[in-house]
């Protein structure tokens, strides 16, 4: 006849068993939300390619450039016309 020991010891062995197949459905079943709703998150927002920003980039210190020369030429310009002599009459 089995004692309380033995009955106890069998049920623990038997939960033993069955928690880390739990523990492991549980953490897959995590991991496959987790996912998801990361993925969910990432198409929402309006992210770019590390290409298409560097792209950009070099686009902006263009133009970036171009105003500067622009502001210089304009800035001459001004400074040739408050010259006295040169402006026209």
């Amino acid at each position: 006849m089995k004692g309380p020991q033995d009955f106890l010891s069998q049920i623990q062995g038997q939960f033993g068993q069955f928690v880390p197949d739990m523990a492991r459905a549980a953490r897959e079943d995590f991991e496959v939300h987790a996912r998801a709703t990361v993925m969910s998150v990432l198409s929402r927002l309006e992210l770019v390619t590390r290409e298409e920003f560097d792209a950009q980039q070099a686009v902006l210190m263009r133009t970036r450039e171009k105003l500067e020369a622009l502001e210089q030429r304009v800035a001459e310009l001004e400074q040739r016309q408050a010259e006295p002599g040169t402006a026209a009459d």
